[in-house]
């Protein structure tokens, strides 16, 4: 399997103001605050015709809400008589629905049954704040852990970029107009050889979810599951140790889980030490919870440049955005928006409908945003947007986005992960990578990580020529082989 490169120099697709808007709407709203908020006014656009069409499949399947953790005086069951609603009362400060347990819990020891390598699952896991950063805030870079994380990034040439101003295009005109150079995908697309931004097979749908785990992360588990469909999520460290069951299971039901930071911020407005440290706790927080070391990660509103790819890369963590089609397009769904009350979910609706039509036109797969952190989110994933997925003709397949790659489940983990040149990254001197920050390798792959490959390099280089220089010779060899081993 080869990475496939998409670079795209293409205007922005989505303008700076919805990246704006985004970062607002999870200030406004926070994973439960959905009840609370006032209802935004709104014109309703008339879908009728696709809804019947998505509730065709999705009418036929419920869950059951079983969890006692949240209850509301208006449960969803009683009030809609299935697990989402209609789509007119799915808005912002819709009634909060009742929240469901995990499908299983499982005992220390416990092991997947989908591949194998897996180390075991860990004593579960118990929260004690003083082992952890405070939640949704950037963590402290003066840390033993952080420090001990820096010591990945020797050898490597990180860029010398200074920080943008917000991550956005409109607040930074002098980085945008150097977008291209500097790799900045948030304003103009670039990418580089190194980001996984598509499904090589056309009509493959690379399914992923990001920002949780959440209150509702369990009803998307339950309607995934019914259907055999895996995705891939991009979870956010804080919401990790708040919700390490959720965790477990979406690992333990088959599902890839990536990194995505532990505060979700703008990875391209913080120094090197910040986003090592975002990087780090998340990596931390999953190898405690599940025991096992993810080697990709996503970062928060797709704000990625070479700065950050490069010290993504030096933690051993392979970048996935979304894709964005040859004119523009981009596969943010943006179901953010009805929580943030910038559209109704009729709307949305709408604009996904669309998104339906330009991936049918794709001549390759494409990796596609979805957000499991709001109910609101969930709801239009459960009852609308995923079933119209699966309604269209020709139908898509739905694919978590290392299998859509052809990337095995034991590369997708450091502990299972069976390729002879991985990992390359600057580990410790007993081989492995310092997840724990103590400075001993605890996170180790099953096999040598010796091996080099000259061939790799040269055809990166030839790829990726302005990330390549930035690099230099000793951290091109290492970046191409590690990415290589995936595969």
């Amino acid at each position: 399997m080869k990475l496939q490169i998409f670079t795209v120099l293409l205007a922005l697709a989505a303008s700076s103001n919805a990246h704006d808007n985004h970062r607002l709407a999870e200030k406004r709203q926070t994973i439960s605050s959905s009840a609370t908020e006032t209802a935004a006014t709104s014109t309703t656009t008339s879908v009728t015709t696709a809804t019947s069409a998505a509730t065709s499949i999705a009418g036929s399947i419920t869950t059951t809400a079983t969890d006692s953790t949240t209850t509301s005086s208006t449960p969803t069951s009683a009030t809609w008589g299935t697990s989402y609603p209609p789509m007119s009362e799915i808005s912002l400060g819709m009634p909060s629905g009742v929240t469901e347990a995990v499908t299983t819990t499982y005992a220390a020891g416990a092991s997947p049954t989908y591949y194998s390598g897996a180390e075991p699952l860990p004593t579960p896991f118990v929260f004690i704040s003083a082992d952890w950063p405070a939640q949704d805030k950037l963590p402290d870079t003066t840390s033993s852990e952080v420090q001990e994380w820096m010591k990945e990034l020797d050898g490597w040439d990180i860029p010398d970029l200074s920080p943008t101003v917000d991550g956005t295009c409109a607040s930074d005109p002098e980085n945008a107009a150097n977008a291209a150079a500097r790799g900045w995908w948030t304003c103009g697309g670039t990418t580089r050889a190194t980001d996984v931004t598509n499904c090589p097979n056309s009509g493959t749908w690379g399914l992923s979810f990001d920002d949780g785990p959440a209150p509702y992360t369990t009803k998307l588990l339950a309607y995934l599951e019914k259907l055999l469909i895996k995705a891939t999520f991009f979870v956010v460290g804080s919401r990790c140790i708040e919700r390490p069951n959720v965790l477990r299971d979406e690992y333990m039901s088959g599902h890839e889980i990536s990194v995505h930071t532990w505060s979700h911020p703008h990875l391209t407005t913080l120094t090197n030490e910040q986003i090592v440290a975002e990087l780090g706790w998340t990596r931390l927080a999953i190898k405690t919870i599940l025991g096992m070391t993810p080697v990709t990660m996503r970062p928060p509103y797709g704000d990625i440049d070479d700065r950050v790819r490069a010290i993504s890369l030096a933690m051993g963590l392979v970048p996935i955005i979304w894709t964005r089609s040859p004119s523009g397009v981009s596969f943010d769904t943006f179901d953010w928006e009805i929580p943030g009350g910038e559209v109704t979910s009729e709307q949305s609706f709408t604009q996904f409908n669309n998104l339906l039509t330009n991936a049918s036109q794709m001549d390759t797969g494409f990796v596609v945003l979805q957000h499991d952190l709001f109910e609101q989110t969930v709801d239009m994933a459960v009852g609308y947007t995923l079933p119209a997925a699966l309604n269209y003709n020709p139908p898509f397949t739905l694919e978590p986005i290392g299998q859509c790659n052809s990337i095995p489940y034991t590369n997708m983990y450091v502990e299972s992960n069976l390729n002879s040149s991985f990992p390359v990254i600057n580990g410790t001197s007993d081989g492995g990578i310092d997840t724990n920050g103590d400075g001993t390798g605890d996170a180790k792959s099953k096999v040598s990580n010796n091996s080099t490959s000259s061939g790799s390099a040269a055809k990166f280089n030839a790829a990726s020529p302005q990330l390549a220089s930035s690099l230099g010779a000793f951290s091109l060899v290492a970046l191409t082989i590690f990415i290589g081993a995936l595969w």
